[in-house]
């Protein structure tokens, strides 16, 4: 069996089949991952993220950012630089940190590909609805960590799964964009792999933070 791409230390097996959909788990980190053979392709996935309705004016969708956001501003100094990665085509969490005066710059595979934004580091990082979307976590986990200062943030938005019995069902789940589901325990052995310290402030939010010397 292939090997865990959100831990690389577990090979993965057979968890759930539902419909066509095949779900495979880490027996180390307990992470869950949809099989390769069911994943769309590149332009079927930015068709459905088009299609997202991320107004950064929309009080509704701030105030579910702000589950972030305000855990991570506590943690801030007035100025401090960040990365919204994945920010998506309407970067309102980036907006609402711009106007505590944070200074934040925007990267997206499909709507801001700056290669200029990964080339420099950060204060933090946030990733809000966007861990869900990855094909190989932890390289893009081992590239946040470079992109970021010692003792730097990388802020985490994404519905951990708690409850297997509700999987087949599962809102999450059924979004066809959705490859990779995180569980406390997978977020915790993450933070270790990587030398990071690690909070959860609220529901489905994690905070990690850099150690502050540069070899960690």
């Amino acid at each position: 069996m292939s090997l865990c791409p959100v831990c690389e230390q577990g090979s993965l097996a057979g968890f759930r089949l539902v419909k066509t959909q095949r779900y495979l788990r880490c027996p180390v980190c307990e992470a869950t991952v949809m099989d390769e053979p069911c994943r769309l392709s590149p332009d079927q996935e930015r068709d459905i993220y088009q299609l997202h309705d991320n107004d950064p004016s929309d009080p509704g969708y701030r105030k579910f950012l702000s589950k972030l956001a305000g855990p991570l501003l506590e943690r801030l100094p007035p100025g401090a630089t960040g990365l919204d990665f994945g920010c998506g085509p309407g970067p309102a969490l980036a907006r609402m940190l711009e106007a505590e005066g944070m200074v934040v710059s925007l990267y997206d595979p499909y709507f801001y590909p700056s290669q200029t934004a990964l080339s420099r580091t950060y204060d933090f990082i946030t990733c809000t609805e966007v861990v869900e979307h990855l094909y190989e976590p932890a390289e893009v986990f081992r590239q946040l960590d470079q992109l970021l200062k010692p003792g730097g943030w990388l802020g985490v938005m994404t519905c951990f799964q708690t409850d297997d019995d509700r999987f087949d069902n599962w809102h999450y789940r059924r979004d066809p964009t959705h490859v990779v589901f995180y569980r406390e325990s997978t977020l915790a052995i993450l933070a270790d792999k990587f030398g990071w310290s690690m909070a959860i402030p609220r529901k489905d939010v994690v905070l990690f933070r850099r150690g502050s010397q540069t070899g960690h």
